[in-house]
C-alpha cells in the first residue's frame, strides 16, 4: 500500500499518484490509472478510520491521545495523536520533536498563531483534514449570518471562516489547504465587502507567497474602493496602506495633499480622541480650523474609542449625529460595524435615525446582522450572565425600527404634521405621566435612561399634568409652530423610548396601561380635585382595581422574562417578590 502512505504521509504533496480531497462539499478521488478498485476501497477505508478515531477523541474517549491542543476564546482542549500529527504537518513534527511526556504536550495555540484569532471550528476544519485527507463541509450555523436575505456567500462569518482555515492551514504548514481555500476566497471576492477585504488581505499578507495571487487582488480591489486613509491605516501594515495610497494618487483616485491623510488639525483632533482627552479636544475646537463634523471626529470616536469618550463627546452637542463620512456611513452605521451595546444606546438616545442608508442601500440594523453569525446569535444567554454584545446590538436596532416613523426625524415640522402629531405627544405625556403615578421607581430610571428630564413638557394641559401637578409654560400652537417643533421634537423620542422600554421589560403591564388610557374614567381617577368622601372612595376602589390587574400583570411578565434569561446590560429584573406596582424593582 505504498500509495496510501504517500496520500498520508506528505500532505503538503498533492501531484502524487493518489491524493484524497474535497471539492464544493462533495468527495473527489484523484487516482492514477493505475490504481486498482481494491486500493481505492482501501484507502477510503483508512480516511474513514482515522476519521473516527479523531471524531470519538473528542468528547470522552480519548483512543490514547498524546497531546492536547488548546484553542482561545472558548479555551477548548482538543485531544490529538502525535504520531498522526507529525506524519501529516512538518508543523507538528517540529512541534513535538523531542516531547516524549504526555503532561509536556499541551499547546497552547494562541502563542504559535499569534497574527491572527482562530476559532475553535477552524482548527477542527483543519484538524480533520489532516486525520482524514477530507475537507469537511462548513460548520452548521458558523458560516451563516443572521440576515434572511442574505445568500451566505461572501458575508462576514463566511469570509471569516476561510481566512480563519486559511491561516490555520498556512500555520499548519498545509499547502494544498492553503491553495484551495485561497481559490476559494479569490471566487468570492468581488461580492466582498471593502471591510472584509481588508481582512483577507490582512492574512493574505502574513501568508506571505503562499497566497500572493489573494494579496495582489485585494490590493487592487482596495484601491478602487471608497476606504478612507484611516480605516486603512488603523487595519493594514505601514507598508501596505503606502502600496495602496500611492497606486490610488497614480490613477487620480485621492488628493495630492499628504497622500491622503486628513490635516495636522485633524491628526490632533483624532490624537486627543485616542487619549481621552476631551478638554484638549475642546481647547482645539476653539481654534477654529475644524469642526467636529470636519473631522468626521464622532464617527472616529465610536469605531476607535471607549464608550465613556464617545459618551462625552456627544454630551458636548456639537457634531451633526446624523453626518455621514466619505464612504456615506452615519454614525449608527459605524456603531453597527462595532458591535458595542453601549455606544449603540447612547447615539439613538441623541436622536440617531436607525432607518438612514449607507450609499449602498443598507441600514444600521442590516450591518449588524450581515456581521453577527447565526450560530452566537441564536445562543441562549447562560444564567447570570448578559447575552452577546453582537445579540444585544441586533436587538436594539430592531426595537429602533419598530418605533413609530416619526421618530429620530429632525425634519419633520409640528405644523406640518398638524394635529396628529400634537395628539400622539400629548398621549405619550399622559402615558408615562400615569406609568409614573403607578410605577414611581421604574418610570423615574426609564425616563433617566430616555434622559426625559433634559426635554420641555409639552405646554397643553393633559391628564400627565393633573397627576405630575407641574408647572409649564403657555405657547399656542397656532401662533409659533416652529418654536414648538424645535422644543419638542426631542421631548417626543424621549417620551416614546421610555414607553418602548416599559414594552420591552413589561409587555403585559404595557397592555394593562394601553386599555387603561382608553377608559372613560382615567381622567377621573387622576384628579380629586373637591371630591365627595363617596367619590374620592369610588375612585380608590377603581384604583386598587388597576393596582391588583397590574400587579398580577407584573408577575407574569417578570415569570415568563425569568423563564427565557432574557437579560440586558443595560436593565434586569431583580430575583426579589413584589408586593405593589409601584415597588417594582426597575434598575439601570
Amino acid at each position: 500500500m505504498d500509495n496510501s502512505r504517500t496520500a498520508f504521509s506528505d500532505s503538503n504533496d498533492i501531484s502524487g499518484s493518489s491524493s484524497i480531497c474535497c471539492i464544493g462539499g462533495g468527495m473527489t478521488e484523484f487516482f492514477s490509472p493505475e490504481t486498482s478498485p481494491a486500493e481505492i476501497t482501501s484507502l477510503k477505508r483508512l480516511s474513514e478510520t482515522l476519521e473516527s478515531i479523531f471524531d470519538a477523541s473528542l468528547p470522552e474517549f480519548d483512543y490514547f491521545a498524546d497531546a492536547k491542543l488548546v484553542v482561545s476564546g472558548p479555551c477548548k482542549e482538543i485531544p490529538v495523536h502525535r504520531c498522526i500529527l507529525s506524519a501529516r504537518s512538518p508543523f507538528f513534527k517540529n512541534l513535538f520533536c523531542g516531547k516524549k511526556e504526555k503532561n509536556s504536550s499541551k499547546v497552547e495555540l494562541k502563542e504559535v498563531m499569534k497574527e491572527h484569532e482562530v476559532s475553535y471550528d477552524a482548527v477542527m476544519s483543519v484538524l480533520a483534514y489532516l486525520y482524514s485527507g477530507k475537507v469537511r463541509p462548513s460548520p452548521k450555523d458558523v458560516c451563516v449570518c443572521v440576515d434572511n436575505d442574505c445568500s451566505h456567500v461572501a458575508c462576514r462569518p463566511a469570509v471569516a471562516f476561510l481566512v480563519e482555515v486559511l491561516y490555520t492551514s498556512f500555520t499548519f504548514q498545509i499547502s494544498e489547504l492553503v491553495d484551495k481555500f485561497q481559490r476559494h476566497l479569490l471566487d468570492i471576492l468581488d461580492k466582498t465587502a471593502a471591510d472584509d477585504v481588508m481582512m483577507v488581505l490582512s492574512v493574505a499578507n502574513i501568508c506571505g507567497k503562499a497566497c500572493e495571487r489573494l494579496l495582489s487582488s485585494c490590493i487592487e480591489i482596495i484601491v478602487k474602493s471608497n476606504v478612507d486613509i484611516i480605516t486603512l491605516d488603523k487595519a493594514l501594515p505601514h507598508d501596505i496602506v503606502k502600496q495602496i495610497t500611492d497606486s490610488r494618487a497614480e490613477l487620480g483616485l485621492q488628493g495630492p495633499e499628504s497622500n491622503g491623510f486628513p490635516d495636522k488639525h485633524v491628526k490632533r483632533i483624532h490624537r486627543a480622541l485616542d487619549s481621552d482627552d476631551v478638554e484638549l479636544l475642546q481647547m482645539l475646537l476653539r481654534e477654529g480650523h475644524t469642526t467636529l463634523d470636519d473631522a468626521y471626529a464622532l464617527h472616529y470616536a465610536v469605531a476607535y474609542c471607549d464608550a465613556k469618550t464617545t459618551a462625552e463627546l456627544l454630551d458636548l452637542a456639537l457634531a451633526d449625529i446624523n453626518h455621514q463620512n466619505s464612504r456615506g456611513y452615519t454614525v449608527l452605521h459605524v456603531a453597527a460595524m462595532r458591535k458595542e451595546p453601549k455606544i449603540v444606546v447612547s447615539l439613538l438616545t441623541k436622536g440617531a435615525r436607525p432607518s438612514d442608508l449607507t450609499s449602498d442601500g443598507r441600514k444600521a440594523l442590516q450591518i449588524a446582522k450581515r456581521l453577527t453569525r447565526l450560530v452566537d446569535f441564536s445562543k441562549s444567554p447562560e444564567e447570570g450572565k448578559s447575552a452577546s454584545n453582537d445579540r444585544l446590538c441586533i436587538e436594539i436596532l430592531e426595537q429602533a425600527e419598530r418605533r413609530d416613523p416619526l421618530l429620530g426625524e429632525a425634519s419633520v415640522s409640528l405644523s406640518m404634521a398638524g394635529d396628529d402629531l400634537r395628539m400622539k405627544l400629548l398621549s405619550l405625556e399622559n402615558r408615562v405621566g400615569l406609568a409614573k403615578l403607578l410605577f414611581p421607581m421604574e418610570a423615574k430610571v426609564a425616563k433617566a435612561i430616555s434622559q426625559v428630564d433634559g426635554t420641555s413638557e409639552f405646554p397643553l394641559a393633559s391628564i400627565g399634568k393633573k397627576m405630575a401637578n407641574a408647572q409649564r409654560t403657555t405657547v399656542d400652537l397656532n401662533e409659533a409652530p416652529f418654536k414648538i417643533k424645535e422644543e419638542h421634537l426631542n421631548r417626543l423620542r424621549a417620551l416614546s423610548r421610555t414607553v418602548e422600554l416599559g414594552k420591552r421589560f413589561f409587555p403585559r403591564c404595557s397592555e394593562v396601561l394601553n386599555k387603561i388610557m382608553d377608559a372613560d374614567d382615567l381622567f377621573e381617577i387622576a384628579s380629586m380635585g373637591n371630591d365627595t368622601a363617596e367619590e374620592r372612595q369610588l375612585k380608590k376602589q377603581r384604583y386598587m382595581e388597576l393596582q391588583e390587574i397590574l400587579t398580577k400583570a407584573f408577575t407574569e411578565d417578570k415569570e415568563e422574562y425569568d423563564k427565557t434569561n432574557n437579560i440586558s446590560s443595560s436593565c434586569s429584573f431583580t430575583s426579589k417578590g413584589v408586593d405593589k406596582p409601584n415597588k417594582l424593582p426597575f434598575r439601570k
